[in-house]
């Protein structure tokens, strides 16, 4: 997948300079970084009738507090500037910067969205049970993730330790069945939501201030052996990787479509009066090989409906939030979100273009996650990050699959 950024997209993110200093919040045009702090000094953003204070901050968290409307007002004038040559002084190659976590991740919440990939996990996990657990065609899942461990794209993963299961008892030692999960997320904006008083889901839209890319790496051996009954935890809370880029809701308009039919029909506060996913193709690189390609379309549970019911008991929803999907597999083979479906959990490992196999990752594996409309014109932020050796006192080396 090539282009998706231009005048039709112009995500925002934040930068630091080449000596490390910040360097505030940007958007990105083509393969430019057009820094917003030059523009609004000059007051060529005036137009945006935004404080000097969200314009010249490090990064997005005082726009994400504005709302949807802010960052929507703020593209418009970015772009106007972009059409007459006006932001020509603010632009930089995206390769001279370094790209920062674009905005302080609040509450992270993981959901189970996926019909396809719930179903597979379940007949891997629970082979002698039924697939789906009794609540899944009821309610969107989740579980909380940990916001102090969401990186940035490009950031190196260390390979986790844990428990794992074996013959005997469980060993604690570096994961030897590390894998992706290939996502989306959405960014909550606007003014945090007051505790006791949930947010209708026709409300909810206006609180998605953008969509990022989302890798929530997953150690499946600790995975399996600890979440029962209550769910991830050291398996999942080591990493989760994001796009450097927030792609506003707007500029996803061309891609929403109708979403999946339910069945039985959600409980009234998850039926929203326009419906809506989104049309994403999306694909997965293993150190540069296409190893996995499908589209967001078919997600089960929808995004309005995973943060209106996230919000139905009362709980909060304040800016910075983070809500990922989980894993979004289709049901065609090769369509799979993550290596524990495309390898049926190892029994039937990848071959990869130069005859290497792959289970699971080994150290020094590169992973990158891509999509982008149909159409080609608007792309989300890859997300890479390599899998690096765990260094531990007593850990073994570095893994392969023959370990």
């Amino acid at each position: 997948m090539t282009g998706g950024y231009g005048i039709e997209n112009l995500p925002l993110g934040a930068f630091a300079e080449p000596s490390g200093a910040p360097g505030g919040i940007a958007v990105r045009f083509e393969d430019d970084c057009v820094a917003l702090r030059p523009l609004a000094a000059a007051g060529l953003l005036d137009d945006a009738g935004l404080p000097r204070s969200v314009l010249e901050a490090d990064n997005l968290d005082p726009l994400l507090a504005a709302g949807r409307a802010a960052g929507a007002a703020l593209r418009e004038a970015v772009a106007d500037l972009l059409h007459d040559g006006r932001a020509d002084r603010a632009r930089r190659p995206i390769g001279s910067v370094g790209l920062l976590l674009p905005f302080t991740v609040g509450d992270y919440v993981d959901f189970f969205a996926s019909l396809e990939h719930a179903t597979n996990v379940g007949r891997l996990f629970r082979p002698d049970g039924e697939a789906l657990p009794a609540a899944w065609r009821h309610l969107p899942i989740a579980y909380h993730g940990r916001a102090g461990t969401v990186v940035v794209s490009g950031t190196p993963v260390r390979r986790p330790a844990g428990f794992r299961p074996g013959d005997g008892a469980p060993a604690f030692g570096p994961s030897r069945a590390l894998d992706f999960e290939l996502e989306l997320g959405v960014v909550a904006g606007g003014p945090a939501t007051a505790v006791g008083e949930p947010l209708g889901i026709d409300d909810v839209a206006e609180r998605i201030f953008g969509v990022v890319l989302v890798n929530d790496w997953s150690a499946r051996d600790i995975q399996r052996f600890e979440y029962v009954p209550l769910g991830p935890f050291l398996g999942k809370s080591f990493a989760t990787s994001i796009s450097a880029w927030v792609v506003g809701l707007d500029a996803l308009d061309r891609a929403r479509v109708a979403p999946v039919t339910q069945d039985p029909p959600p409980a009234p506060h998850l039926r929203p009066a326009d419906p809506w996913a989104l049309d994403l193709d999306l694909e997965v690189l293993l150190d540069g090989e296409r190893i996995s390609a499908g589209n967001a379309r078919g997600l089960y549970w929808t995004f309005p409906q995973q943060l209106a019911h996230a919000a139905s008991n009362g709980a909060a929803i304040r800016p910075g939030d983070l809500f990922a999907s989980g894993t979004v597999s289709g049901a065609e083979r090769g369509s799979e979100g993550c290596l524990l479906e495309l390898t049926h959990n190892g029994a039937e490992p990848l071959v990869l273009a130069g005859g290497a196999e792959r289970s699971f990752l080994a150290d020094g594996d590169r992973v990158t996650l891509r999509a982008r409309t149909a159409d080609g014109t608007v792309a989300l932020g890859d997300v890479t990050g390599m899998v690096v050796q765990n260094e531990r006192e007593g850990a073994p080396g570095a893994l392969s699959q023959d370990d």
